[in-house]
């Protein structure tokens, strides 16, 4: 095998690599089309089966700007899932006098001294 076959075997590999990365996306992107009904969807799935490439090239030439959107709004929803978990996890982003309040109440109780309760205090006051 010389250099001449060896890159034209990598590019076999890219474009195998590349065939399915596009044919998963596809069929992602069919299931998770809520509106489309389980004959269309059978009917597309026979049709990426029995001819590949033209069956690519019509769903993204009919589907294309509907598979962008749902694309887009999984991706906005996944979003504002995050930044809900991280407004969870990091708390309420209660305001300073809540959380001052909050650190009166642990050191009445006993649960901080006196040390901690003064450096909560500035921490919340920053």
């Amino acid at each position: 095998m010389d250099f001449g076959d060896f890159l034209w075997s990598l590019l076999i590999i890219y474009f195998i690599f590349f065939f399915f990365m596009i044919l998963f996306r596809i069929i992602g992107d069919l299931f998770s089309d809520h509106n489309a009904s389980g004959w269309e969807k059978t009917l597309w799935i026979l049709f990426l089966l029995l001819v590949p490439w033209l069956g690519i090239l019509v769903y993204l030439i009919v589907r294309g700007k509907g598979m962008t959107e749902r694309s887009i709004a999984q991706a906005e929803a996944m979003q504002a899932a995050q930044r809900d978990y991280i407004r969870e996890t990091a708390g309420s982003g209660a305001d300073p006098a809540a959380q001052i309040a909050k650190g009166q109440e642990l050191l009445t109780s006993g649960a901080i001294s006196q040390q901690e309760f003064d450096a909560l205090k500035a921490k919340a006051l920053a």
